[in-house]
C-alpha cells in the first residue's frame, strides 16, 4: 500500500511544475498571438498593393484582348488594319489623334441601352483626372455620322498613355507623347501602348502590344 502511494506521488505533477508549466504554455500562445497579428497587419498593409498589381494586370488583358479580337480573323478579313492611329471627333467640337480600332461582334462589357449592335467603332485616351476612356459607337446607329461617341471608364488609375514606334534604321524603340506624323505628314501608328498607372505614390507601366495588319480601317 505505502509502495503505490509512494508511486502516485512521483507520477503526480507538483504545484511548482503546474505552475512553470502554465508560464510555457502561456508564453507560447503570447508568442503565436503576436506572430499571427503582426502577419495580419502585414498583410492588410499589402492589400492595397496587391489589389493595385491585379487592377493593373487586369486592365492590361483587357486591353490587348480587345485589340486582339478587333485585329485578327475572323472579325477581320486578312490583310487589313482595323487598329490604326487616327484623328477623330470624341466631343462636339473636340478632336483628337487617337488609337482606334473595330469590334466586328462588338464587347461583352459595353452597356448597350437597347439591343447590343454589332461593328463597334472605338478609340483610346486618357483624360487628366478621370483616367483611360474608351469611346465606343456602332456603325449601325441612326445617328453615327452626328452623335459624338459614348464613353466608357476602363480604369481612374490611368494617368498616362504615350506610344512606341520601333525605328528600323537605329535598331531601337523610341517613345513618344503624342502620335507621331510621318514625312507625309499622316499619323504613324505606334507598335506599342505604354500605359501608366498610379495608385498613391505608386507608378507601374505596362506595355500593351497592337496587333497591325496591312491597312484600311474600319474592316467593316
Amino acid at each position: 500500500m505505502r509502495s503505490s502511494i509512494r508511486e502516485r506521488k512521483l507520477r503526480a505533477f507538483t504545484l511548482l511544475e503546474l505552475m512553470v508549466a502554465l508560464a510555457l504554455v502561456a508564453g507560447v500562445l503570447v508568442g503565436l498571438n503576436t506572430f499571427v497579428f503582426s502577419m495580419s497587419e502585414l498583410w492588410g498593409r499589402n492589400r492595397d498593393w496587391r489589389l493595385f498589381d491585379q487592377h493593373v494586370r487586369a486592365v492590361t488583358r483587357f486591353l490587348e484582348s480587345e485589340l486582339r479580337n478587333g485585329a485578327l480573323p475572323p472579325s477581320v478579313v486578312p490583310g487589313t488594319r482595323s487598329v490604326e492611329a487616327q484623328e477623330v471627333e470624341v466631343e462636339f467640337g473636340r478632336r483628337a489623334e487617337l488609337i482606334t480600332f473595330g469590334l466586328k461582334e462588338g464587347s461583352r462589357v459595353l452597356d448597350w441601352p437597347e439591343r447590343p449592335l454589332p461593328d463597334v467603332w472605338c478609340a483610346l485616351e486618357v483624360r487628366r483626372g478621370k483616367g483611360l476612356i474608351l469611346y465606343w459607337q456602332s456603325a449601325h446607329e441612326e445617328e453615327f455620322d452626328t452623335a459624338p461617341p459614348r464613353e466608357w471608364l476602363v480604369s481612374p488609375l490611368v494617368t498616362d498613355l504615350s506610344y512606341d514606334y520601333y525605328e528600323l534604321d537605329f535598331d531601337r524603340w523610341k517613345t513618344e507623347k503624342e502620335l507621331r506624323r510621318g514625312d507625309d505628314r499622316e499619323l504613324e501608328t505606334p507598335a506599342r501602348l505604354r500605359l501608366t498607372f498610379t495608385y498613391r505614390d505608386r507608378s507601374v507601366e505596362t506595355l500593351v502590344t497592337l496587333p497591325i495588319f496591312g491597312s484600311g480601317l474600319p474592316p467593316f
